[in-house]
């Protein structure tokens, strides 16, 4: 029982992270169209970094070595993936980029299958075709696809890998340590990207709430949440909650955004969603699934 109610905490935290996410991206194109990319991901990793150290700076000391670089490693596919995700933001709607941005999940398994020498099922294979269709319809204009979707799109490989990693690397001990050393990679990388040019203030108070909301609910408890959720919850059991992501980034886009949703977005929408379904529900060899219950 006591097993059972963690695995059901973990779901419910997922959740929750899934709807901070999913609203952010109205809340990040908005502000990056007042400040440059990388100071606003240099200020928001950085601020959530130091929250989080200052809280529980034992579980940093606490890490092994070994630890740390995994957190660097981490830091590094999330840095990538943040950086890819904002630019894209500044050429694509929130709710399209939420979508391709969820094609991680479909991408996870493949990346576990080249990495990990995992074994890619045939279903995993369906759900690429599928997504790929749902992708076309998305992002193509004509014969040639759009800046901010191609942009976007690197942003879903990386954060297939920083999900890879953290399955491989996180436990409920090393979680919040992780978690940091991670978030601090990334800040330590906008902040060199951005120095040359700017690392200026937010410009307005909007922007410093933007930042403010992003860096404390969105990353601090957004990261450490999925690290820590990572850590009791089977992969395909995580991946499946974390499709929600792109559907509350469709909706908040809708609401508050303005975003349109016409029906070449939606049928996109659609077929992406059903790839992440197919890939993360499709049916698994028993030995497999029980492998995995152990696992979790």
């Amino acid at each position: 029982m006591t097993r059972r109610r963690t695995e059901l905490l973990a779901v419910g935290v997922l959740v929750a992270v899934c709807v901070i996410w999913g609203s952010t991206f109205v809340v990040v194109k908005d502000a990056v169209e007042r400040m440059p990319v990388m100071d606003f991901l240099a200020w928001r990793f950085v601020i959530a970094a130091v929250v989080m150290a200052a809280l529980r700076p034992r579980t940093v000391l606490a890490l092994s070595p070994a630890a740390r670089r995994q957190g660097m490693l981490l830091g590094l596919a999330l840095a990538a993936g943040y950086v890819a995700q904002t630019f894209g933001l500044e050429r694509t709607p929130a709710t399209i980029s939420g979508f391709i941005t969820g094609l991680f999940v479909v991408l996870t398994p493949l990346c576990a299958g080249v990495l990990l020498h995992k074994r890619v099922d045939a279903m995993s294979w369906l759900g690429v075709l599928v997504a790929t269709a749902g992708l076309a319809l998305l992002s193509l204009h004509g014969l040639t696809a759009g800046t901010g979707e191609a942009i976007t799109l690197l942003c879903a490989v990386s954060f297939a890998l920083h999900i890879v990693g953290l399955g491989e690397w996180s436990t409920p001990g090393t979680a919040y340590g992780l978690a940091v050393v991670h978030l601090a990679t990334v800040g330590l990388i906008s902040v060199v990207a951005a120095a040359p040019d700017t690392l200026a203030p937010p410009p307005d108070a909007a922007a410093w709430g933007a930042i403010l909301l992003t860096a404390l609910a969105a990353t601090a408890f957004g990261f450490f949440g999925q690290t820590w959720a990572q850590a009791h919850l089977a992969p395909t059991r995580a991946a499946v909650i974390m499709t929600m992501e792109p559907v509350f980034a469709g909706v908040f886009g809708v609401a508050f955004g303005g975003d349109d949703l016409g029906v070449r977005t939606v049928v996109g929408a659609l077929l992406v969603l059903a790839a992440m379904f197919l890939v993360e529900l499709g049916p698994r060899r028993g030995a497999d699934a029980a492998l995995e219950r152990l696992e979790a």
